[in-house]
């Protein structure tokens, strides 16, 4: 593992934490937080066997929340000068002395904090150089051009390795930081039967992000599978209007997890525009269901021993039997609703839907029986008031376990809560997306509106 090119120290980051703190506490705050972070990078992308685009990034920057009792005052910068730092301390004190007071406002309890928080070892660095990021993105595009005469053009393969670390910082006596890594390989094709058959043309892409570029399959598969899935879209067409049931490929089904933290975050619970209000202890889904929350996840990409408050993560069932047994809390948001921070601040960490059966992919299709495979959503229609659910929606048709032919220019609606209720089985094809795990889900019935 190679060394990392960060410009600056962590102790230098920590110092410079300290020193804005101080700064605050001279100057009349009664309570003040930092962040001090820098990142650097590299992305290339290729298309059509040229180099498309050669990306450097380099970027700092510091952010200063001050409280004068109550009230509260941010600023940023992204010099790390004496004279700037200080000068944004002065500006976030003199925005909280006009801002009103709110009696939610202030840092979290030092009892919630996390206590000598250990690095967690999420820094793998990727030294690839500008060449060898060239090579591999035109060899994954290369490949995925290859699969077939049918992959007509591309929309490029691409390569990046990004390298962050940061410190946060309170008057509390909290300071904690570590560096982290991640980077991806993509690819995007589009295929069609004929050069001529620009009404018939198909896109798909697919990637994959690691913290260790170590544990990156072989590049050319994704190539590959890029040009499988887009290929497999050709003849495309739309269904009939009905009602059936209908199977979530894994990517898209951590977006039903996602759905889930959205609904039980603090900011839509205290504001009521939550369909989840006061549903904590409640059957919200299938008997069966569990997810999971975990922040201890070896690479995972949000482990953490704190959040963005500072108070101590810790693994939970959020959902076990199919009740809801957590929301997702700050500071903030705990507060307004007379609770208990989660050390969600910030976000969830590492959920994972289990699979209810161990099921692949292949066994989930038998399982769906005849119906919609969807792979693929558009569009933003979840009402999370209401829990209505709205999505354009392309995938397949499926009869009697095997997929019988593309389909597209769909909607599928239902609403989130007849829709968690109604989940069948969750697979064991898993696949991770950001802070998301989860396999392919099964939905009992939808509506799906076409034809």
């Amino acid at each position: 593992m190679s060394e990392a090119n960060f410009s600056f120290s962590a102790t230098k980051l920590r110092d410079l934490a300290a020193a804005g703190l101080d700064h605050a506490r001279a100057n009349g705050a009664s309570d003040a937080e930092m962040e001090v972070s820098e990142g650097y990078g590299l992305s290339v992308t290729a298309r059509m066997g040229e180099v498309e685009n050669i990306e450097h990034n380099r970027d700092k920057g510091l952010s200063v929340t001050v409280y004068i009792g109550q009230r509260k005052g941010y600023a940023s910068s992204s010099d790390f000068s004496p004279a700037a730092l200080k000068a944004s301390v002065e500006a976030a004190i003199d925005i909280a002395k006009y801002t009103a007071a709110d009696d939610c406002a202030g840092l979290a309890a030092a009892a919630l904090m996390a206590r000598s928080p250990a690095d967690p070892q999420l820094l793998f660095p990727w030294g690839i150089k500008v060449p060898e990021a060239i090579e591999l993105a035109k060899g994954v595009e290369a490949t995925a051009l290859g699969v077939s005469p049918m992959i007509r053009n591309s929309e490029g393969a691409s390569i990046s390795a990004q390298h962050a670390q940061f410190v946060y910082a309170n008057s509390r006596g909290f300071m904690g930081g570590y560096p982290s890594s991640r980077h991806y390989i993509s690819c995007s094709v589009i295929a069609a039967k004929s050069a001529r058959a620009r009404n018939a043309m198909q896109r798909d892409d697919w990637y994959t992000s690691m913290r260790d570029a170590a544990d990156f399959p072989d590049a050319n598969l994704i190539g590959a599978y890029a040009a499988r899935r887009a290929l497999a879209r050709i003849g495309a067409r739309q269904v009939s209007t009905r009602q059936c049931p209908v199977l979530f490929e894994a990517p898209v089904a951590v977006g039903l997890v996602g759905s889930l933290v959205s609904a039980a975050s603090g900011g839509s619970l205290y504001r009521k525009t939550s369909f989840l209000v006061d549903a904590l202890g409640k059957q919200i889904f299938a008997p069966q269901v569990r997810i999971s929350e975990d922040p201890s996840v070896a690479k995972g990409f949000a482990t953490g021993p704190f959040d963005d408050d500072g108070v101590a993560t810790r693994a939970r069932d959020v959902v076990s039997k199919g009740i809801l047994r957590g929301y997702f809390l700050s500071t903030y948001s705990a507060r307004k609703l007379g609770m208990q921070s989660t050390g969600n601040a910030g976000g969830c960490h590492n959920m994972l839907l289990h699979p209810t059966v161990d099921d692949d992919f292949r066994a989930m299709l038998k399982r769906l029986g005849t119906g919609l495979l969807v792979t693929d959503l558009m569009g933003q229609g979840v009402n999370y008031v209401t829990g209505d659910y709205s999505r354009g929606a392309s995938g397949y048709w499926v009869e009697n376990g095997a997929i019988a032919f593309p389909v597209e220019e769909i909607t599928i609606a239902g609403n989130l809560k007849d829709m968690f209720k109604g989940v069948v089985a969750a697979g064991s094809d898993l696949i991770t997306r950001g802070s998301m795990r989860a396999g392919s889900v099964l939905i009992d019935r939808m509506t799906i509106a076409g034809a």
